[in-house]
C-alpha cells in the first residue's frame, strides 16, 4: 500500500471513527443517564416532556379552533390545567384581551414582570436567567360572539437545567472522542514512517562508518520500502566497488613487483655483459661478439616488454581505440594462415586451416587487432610445443549469430591448476619465470582484453 493511499485512509478514519464513537457515547449517556425516566423509552425525561408538552399545546389549540366554548367550562379549564402542571405549563383564558376567566395556579407562580397579554408570544424572557418560560397566544371566537385568547404558558426551567448537566457531558465526550482518536491513528501513522525511517538512518551510519555488511530489510511495499531496496542496492554495489578498489590496488602492487622482476633481469644481463667486456673478460673477438649478441637479445626481451605492456596498459585502461568493420572472416583467416606459413619461426611446424563451408562470413572486427590475437596464441603454442613435429590447426565454425575459430596444436597442453590462470597478467605456467619458456606473461592477458573490446 502506497504512503498517499496510507495518508488517504488514515483521513478517511479520523473522520468516520469519531462520528460512529461519539453517537455510541451519546447513546451510553443517555441510556446511563436517564434509564429510571421517559416512561421506559430510555428517552430523557425533558425530551419526553416536552413531546407530551407540544401533543397537549396541539389539542388545546385545535378545541379553541372547533369548540371555543369549552374554554367557559371550569371543570374543563380545570382539568386540562392540571394535565398542563405535570408538563410545567400553565393555561390562562382571557375575554376581550383584558378580562381574565381563568388563570392557572402556576402561572401565578411564575410572578411574570409584566402582564400576559403584553408578553410577544414563541419568546423566552430571561433566557439565560433562573425564570425561563415560552408564551404560546391563540385567538378564539365564542358562542355569544365575544372574543377571547386562550395563553399556554411554559416554564423551560427543567429543560434547561437537565441541558446544563447533559450537553457539557456531550461536548467533553466529543473532544475525548477526536482527540483519542486522531491522536492514536497519527501515532500509528507517524510510526509507520518514522521506524523504517530510523532504519534507514542506521544504516546510513553504518554505512558512513565503513560497516557494508549491515543488511538494509524493509518488508514493504511503498515509496519508503523502495527507497530501503535502493539503499540495498546501494550497499551491494559500494560492496563490490570497494572491494574491486581493494583488488585493483593489489594487482597494481603485484603488477609493479612484476615489471620491476622483468625489466631487472634483462638489466641484470647487460650490466654483466658490459662489465665482462670493460674488465677484460671477453678477451677475443668470438667471446665479444657473444656478448654484444646477449646484449642485443636482452635489449629486444626489455623492447617487446615495454610494448606489450604499453598495449595492455591502453587495453585495460580503455583508451586504445578499436577500427571495427565488416569482414569476412573465412577469407581473412586463409589468408593469414598461407602467410604465415612461409615465416621462418613455422620450420618443422604444420599450419592447416579448415572451414565447414567456404562461403563468406561477414563479421565486426578489427584486423589488426585480430592479427595480434592470432599471432600472441600461435606463438604462446609454439613456445611451449616440445614436439620435434608441430602441428597447428585453425578450424572455423558458425551458426546464425556468431562465427567461432579454434586452435589446436599437439602440445603437452596445461593442466588445470593452471588453467584457470592462464589469461591473469605476469602469469606464467612455469614458476621460475625464465623468459626463455615462458614469454613475458601478457601475451594471453593482451588476447582477452582485445576479444573482450
Amino acid at each position: 500500500m502506497s504512503i498517499k493511499t496510507r495518508l488517504l485512509l488514515s483521513y478517511i478514519a479520523m473522520t468516520f471513527i469519531p462520528i460512529v464513537l461519539f453517537a455510541l457515547i451519546a447513546t451510553t449517556l443517555v441510556s446511563s443517564l436517564y434509564k429510571d425516566v421517559g416512561a421506559g423509552k430510555g428517552m430523557p425525561f425533558f425530551w419526553e416532556a416536552s413531546n407530551q408538552r407540544r401533543d397537549l399545546i396541539a389539542g388545546v389549540k385545535f378545541m379553541a379552533q372547533t369548540a371555543p366554548d369549552r374554554f367557559t367550562d371550569h371543570d374543563f379549564l380545570k382539568k386540562t390545567d392540571e394535565q398542563l402542571n405535570r408538563l410545567q405549563t400553565g393555561l390562562v383564558v382571557m375575554k376581550n384581551n383584558n378580562q381574565v376567566t381563568f388563570s392557572s395556579p402556576f402561572v401565578e407562580s411564575l410572578k411574570l414582570n409584566q402582564p400576559i397579554s403584553k408578553i410577544q408570544t414563541n419568546q423566552t424572557q430571561n433566557r439565560w436567567g433562573r425564570d425561563r418560560f415560552s408564551v404560546e397566544k391563540y385567538h378564539t371566537q365564542f358562542s355569544d360572539g365575544t372574543v377571547g385568547t386562550v395563553y399556554l404558558v411554559s416554564d423551560l426551567t427543567p429543560f434547561f437545567n437537565e441541558a446544563r448537566k447533559f450537553f457539557p457531558l456531550l461536548f467533553l465526550s466529543l473532544l475525548l472522542v477526536i482527540g483519542l482518536t486522531n491522536g492514536i491513528l497519527t501515532f500509528l501513522v507517524s510510526r509507520s514512517f518514522i521506524k523504517p525511517l530510523y532504519m534507514l538512518k542506521n544504516a546510513a551510519n553504518q554505512f558512513k562508518g565503513g560497516n557494508l555488511d549491515h543488511e538494509v530489510k524493509l518488508k514493504r511495499k511503498d515509496e519508503i520500502g523502495e527507497l530501503g531496496a535502493a539503499f540495498e542496492e546501494m550497499r551491494i554495489r559500494l560492496k563490490k566497488s570497494i572491494h574491486l578498489q581493494l583488488q585493483y590496488e593489489e594487482n597494481r602492487k603485484e603488477l609493479i613487483s612484476n615489471i620491476s622482476h622483468d625489466l631487472k633481469t634483462p638489466i641484470t644481463g647487460i650490466k654483466a655483459c658490459v662489465q665482462g667486456i670493460q674488465e677484460g673478460i671477453a678477451d677475443s673477438k668470438e667471446k665479444q661478439e657473444k656478448y654484444m649478441n646477449m646484449i642485443a637479445k636482452k635489449t629486444e626481451d626489455m623492447d617487446v616488454l615495454i610494448d606489450e605492456l604499453m598495449l595492455y596498459s591502453k587495453l585495460d585502461l580503455k583508451r586504445l581505440p578499436f577500427h571495427l568493420e565488416p569482414l569476412d572472416i573465412h577469407a581473412y583467416l586463409r589468408n593469414y594462415v598461407d602467410e604465415l606459413r612461409i615465416d621462418p619461426r613455422m620450420g618443422n611446424t604444420c599450419l592447416t586451416f579448415s572451414a565447414a563451408n567456404h562461403s563468406p562470413i561477414l563479421v565486426m572486427a578489427d584486423r589488426e587487432k585480430l592479427s595480434r590475437v592470432l599471432l600472441n596464441i600461435i606463438g604462446n603454442s609454439l613456445k611451449y610445443n616440445d614436439k620435434p613435429y608441430k602441428d597447428i590447426r585453425l578450424e572455423l565454425l558458425q551458426d546464425n549469430e556468431k562465427a567461432m575459430v579454434h586452435i589446436k596444436d599437439n602440445g603437452p597442453g596445461i593442466d588445470n591448476k593452471s588453467l584457470i590462470h592462464i589469461f591473469d597478467r605476469f602469469y606464467r605456467a612455469d614458476p621460475s619465470r625464465n623468459t626463455e619458456t615462458g614469454g613475458s606473461g601478457l601475451g594471453l592477458a593482451i588476447v582477452k582484453q582485445i576479444i573482450e573490446g
